[in-house]
């Protein structure tokens, strides 16, 4: 009886060391437990986080949301005092009037400049027929003095007569000469009007701006988290009054690589939600990151010193949310998930479409 019961329990104890010697094995996914799905719990809820700040430094008049409070696009969230911001695009709109009046004057100056040059051609015009008039009238006089018919007194007045025409179609040239130096002075002003017209208008957009601005209002549909802003508080531009989180979210599940061989684009994948109470969510995988996580933080491990010891990198796997999902709904970026990809599933898939190429991590879709 003695011997049964050594023999019994020495059955016993190797049982258990092989049934531990198997639940280490199941663990850690080795020989013969190798399975096709990998799992990770290394995973994560993302979502476009957006930080709400102003654009302008002041006190804020208005608060009309609250904590975690859903708001759609272009809902009002802070309001920040806006009677300085008024006066000064009153200010800019009376600067952009006086600007337009001189450009009025100048258009009114051009236009009389261009009256005068009208008034000096018909001046030359008429100094011109005088003095051809005058011209004929001395020839002829010479004429006759030289035939004894007429007198000296005669010839003298015609010539003087000749000089005085003269002098007055070289004055209205003149005249006409500066009135079109003016209508030039006139032009090149009138650039110099224009570009303090656009300036105003400039100043006056800048103006209205700043204005809209004091209204922080949401860039997109969304939910709030906390409201970091209360009433009669003064802020600066930059700082962060509340944050906003889209209805889109994603998972970011970080993969060992020794885990990537044979997922791609495309991939059904599974996860459960520890806040969910485990609840049993589907995706795919949308895309991989182009690097490790080790290669993007701050401060890069540099391998090439002192002893080494191999770690296992994980590459971070954007996975898409199912849509038509109720639950999806209650999901919100920072909570923790158990992802599940079965690259057999995506293994019969290609087989099924024909493709002979080899499953592998992989940009392309399938």
């Amino acid at each position: 009886m003695k011997k049964i019961l050594q023999i019994t329990r020495a059955g016993l104890i190797v049982l258990a060391g092989v049934a531990g010697a198997l639940l280490v094995l199941y663990a850690w996914r080795l020989p013969p437990f190798r399975t096709s799905v990998e799992v990770t719990e290394n995973a994560y809820v993302r979502g476009q986080v957006t930080i709400i700040a102003p654009q302008l430094a002041g006190y804020i008049t208005e608060v009309p949301v609250q904590d975690f409070q859903q708001v759609r696009t272009g809902d009002l969230l802070a309001r920040i005092d806006d009677r300085i911001f008024q006066q000064r695009l009153r200010q800019a709109q009376a600067t952009l009037a006086i600007q337009q009046a001189n450009l009025g004057n100048a258009d009114q100056t051009q236009r009389s400049a261009q009256a005068r040059i009208e008034a000096g051609q018909a001046q030359v015009a008429g100094t011109r027929t005088a003095l051809e008039t005058a011209e004929a009238n001395a020839h002829r006089t010479e004429s006759l003095v030289a035939s004894g018919i007429s007198t000296r007194s005669a010839a003298d007045q015609t010539r003087a007569a000749l000089a005085q025409a003269q002098a007055a179609f070289h004055q209205a040239e003149s005249t006409l000469q500066v009135a079109r130096q003016e209508l030039q002075t006139v032009l090149v002003n009138r650039h110099s009007l224009e570009a303090a017209v656009e300036n105003a208008e400039a100043a006056v957009r800048l103006a209205e701006i700043d204005l809209q601005n004091t209204r922080i209002v949401a860039p997109q549909d969304g939910r709030l988290g906390e409201i970091g802003v209360r009433l009669g508080q003064y802020v600066a531009a930059g700082s962060q009054l509340a944050a906003l989180v889209p209805d889109r979210k994603w998972v970011i599940a970080n993969f060992k690589e020794d885990q990537l061989y044979g997922m791609r684009i495309g991939q059904p994948v599974t996860f459960t939600v520890d806040a969910l109470q485990n609840a049993r969510l589907a995706g795919r995988i949308e895309r991989f990151s182009p690097a490790t996580g080790s290669e993007f933080s701050v401060i890069r491990p540099d391998n090439a010193t002192g002893n080494f010891t191999k770690v296992a990198q994980r590459l971070p796997v954007r996975i898409a949310i199912n849509e038509g999902q109720p639950l999806a709904g209650d999901l919100a970026p920072g909570m923790s998930v158990v992802v599940s990809v079965d690259k057999a599933a995506g293994a019969a898939r290609r087989a099924a479409s024909a493709d002979p190429e080899p499953l592998r991590l992989s940009a392309a879709a399938p």
